[in-house]
């Protein structure tokens, strides 16, 4: 009744006694064309050798290697292996050199001369090359070559390879080179089967059409699109694109921005601002919004128009600038207000427009007025246009078409405007961007607060007329001739009638004025900037030689001891050439558990 049980108990622990012996499985010699030994150079060795018809075949776990030669310890289970040496680990991993080093016990390889080591996705290529088949990492540091025919071929002083996660980590004078793009970059993640790569510190990536800064990004090698982060800028010859965020798409030379953007026009000097923007290239195309304000960028004295929206488009000899909803335009001498305003670099002309209001039963009736000031003289008119010089940026003209309307508040008395119109407005100005002359044609109406020289105020003047021409001196009516009188009348200020006081649709703004950049602002909305997720910061590379493997070495060492009345032999754990790397292992283990030791805990912290 007991011996089925008994056979049981002695099946697993054959099967037991087999898996650990697997575990435990030891370096083995499959094929070699001659054995030798050579104490004095050698000791304790055996010299494998190939012969005409096949290299020397060793084994390891599910390791392959061959090659010429081999010095084989089997007491310290390693392997040093000479002249065309090729590993193959299972069916993915395929490496070659001229030299090899291996312990079976700690599972380290060292390789150098001509490396490479392929698998399915990428293959690197580098003098010298350590690769842990425990982590299954491979790692140079001397210069190295990393080629993955769809992404393009990487080349940087440090690189360090997660075979399981197909994960590269490369540092200092990273360039990655494929048929689009350079990419530079001193700490760069790469993910070989995506394409992905993650740029941190000082990078950039360049193309045809652009030139990419940033200094936290990420890049899709393979679809060709990307966002960047930090310093972020793209660069699209006559176009600079910055902002805390920046989406782009090469493939059709695309770019968005959000938060803090900037883009400078270097062609024309003019730069536009808000909180999201999206560039086209190819159609030379801006659009930008959320507290949009554009600049237009001048020796003495700049222009600045803001509006919800603005738009950017032509050629760079011929932009034209489109501003809509609540446009508004501020320079030291001259500021403005419509529902949009069209500017056109080329011909000079800037269009103040307001759209008709749809609530009225009048199809052509309008918002209030677009309204231009000058020193201090208010315009307005159904239409205003605004010409300048284009080679000057000068102004030269002014002209408002029907309902036009300009007033001016008397310097002297408390509530008295001067007031002038009519159907048209045509107006020059002078070398100061001032008005000088101003015309106002058919049905012309005025009302004038005459003075003397003494600023004494001889009366009113109320008149209508075919024409008015009036010359101004810095804002002040220095000068004014009616044309075709039909009537008028100059009142005592005490016998003017108060119900003429103002003419039909007076309209005075003042509270709308924009005085200064700021005030372009003062009635939008309140705007929070959104949230940028973004990317996870950089996460220095842990030393390839760690704690973790140092202490595999150790174990390793303390198993391989030879008895007292022996002298010590070299250890042959950690192949001769990490070795050399590593000489003061026991150091680097203090100092980092000393780095460790100088972070304070969470418990640290609590108590102070």
């Amino acid at each position: 009744m007991k011996k089925p049980f008994y056979f049981l108990l002695v099946f697993l622990f054959i099967v037991s006694t087999q898996a650990q012996s697997q575990e435990k499985k030891e370096i083995e010699i499959k094929y070699s064309g001659s054995f030798a030994k050579d104490e004095a150079k050698f000791p304790g060795a055996t010299i494998l050798t190939r012969n005409d018809q096949q290299q020397v075949h060793i084994i390891h776990k599910d390791m392959n290697v061959w090659c010429d030669k081999a010095i084989h310890y089997a007491n310290e289970d390693f392997i040093e292996a000479y002249g065309d040496v090729k590993m193959k680990q299972g069916d993915t991993i395929n490496m070659s050199s001229k030299y090899a080093e291996y312990s079976g016990k700690t599972q380290l390889a060292f390789a150098s001369g001509d490396v490479i080591l392929k698998d399915p996705n990428s293959t690197i290529k580098s003098d010298t090359l350590h690769f842990d088949r425990l982590k299954q990492q491979a790692f140079y540091k001397s210069g190295g070559t990393v080629v993955k025919d769809s992404s393009g071929t990487i080349t940087s002083k440090i690189g360090r390879y997660y075979m399981e996660t197909k994960k590269y980590q490369f540092v200092t004078d990273v360039v990655l080179v494929n048929e689009e793009a350079t990419i530079k970059s001193n700490y760069f993640d790469f993910y070989s089967d995506s394409g992905h790569t993650y740029l941190f510190g000082p990078s950039t990536i360049t193309t045809e059409e652009s030139v990419t800064y940033c200094e936290k990004g990420f890049y899709d090698t393979e679809n060709k699109i990307g966002y960047v982060l930090k310093n972020a800028k793209i660069d699209y010859d006559d176009r600079i694109i910055e902002g805390d965020s920046l989406y782009f798409d090469n493939n059709i030379n695309f770019a968005s921005a959000t938060n803090n953007i900037k883009v400078t026009d270097t062609t024309n000097h003019s730069i536009a601002k808000g909180h999201y923007a999206e560039v086209f290239k190819d159609k030379d195309s801006l659009f930008i919004t959320k507290r949009a304000l554009a600049i237009t960028v001048q020796e003495n004295d700049s222009i600045y128009m803001h509006a919800d929206k603005l738009t950017v488009t032509g050629k760079p000899e011929h932009r034209i600038v489109k501003a809509y909803y609540n446009a508004k335009i501020y320079k030291t001498d001259l500021s403005a207000k419509a529902d949009s305003i069209h500017a056109d670099q080329k011909t000079g002309l800037t269009q103040l427009i307001n759209i008709a209001d749809k609530g009225s039963s009048d199809k052509f009736s309008i918002k209030r007025k677009p309204i231009l000031w000058n020193i201090e003289n208010q315009m307005t008119g159904d239409t205003i246009h605004l010409i300048s010089n284009p080679e000057t940026e000068k102004l030269d003209s002014l002209l408002v078409f029907k309902n036009a309307f300009i007033i001016s508040r008397d310097t002297i008395s408390e509530n008295g405007y001067n007031q002038i119109y009519g159907q048209r407005l045509v107006g020059l100005f002078n070398e100061e961007n001032t008005l000088r002359q101003v015309d106002i044609i058919k049905n012309a109406e005025s009302i004038f607060y005459t003075r003397n020289e003494k600023q004494e105020l001889i009366g009113i003047d109320k008149a209508k007329s075919g024409r008015i021409t009036m010359l101004f001196d810095n804002g002040d009516i220095e000068e004014y001739t009616r044309h075709n009188q039909v009537d008028g009348k100059l009142y005592p200020e005490e016998d003017f009638p108060k119900k003429d006081e103002r003419l039909k649709d007076f309209d005075w703004r003042e509270e709308e004025r924009p005085r200064s950049v700021e005030d372009l602002f003062k009635d939008d909305p309140p705007y929070e900037l959104p949230i940028i997720k973004g990317l996870e910061d950089y996460v220095p590379q842990e030393d390839f030689f760690d704690e973790e493997m140092i202490k595999r070495i150790e174990k390793a060492d303390s198993e391989a001891k030879t008895p007292k009345d022996e002298k010590p032999k070299a250890s042959r754990n950690l192949p001769k050439r990490v070795k050399s790397d590593t000489e003061n292992l026991k150091a680097l283990k203090s100092a980092s558990r000393a780095k460790k030791k100088s972070v304070p805990s969470k418990k640290d912290l609590i108590k102070e």
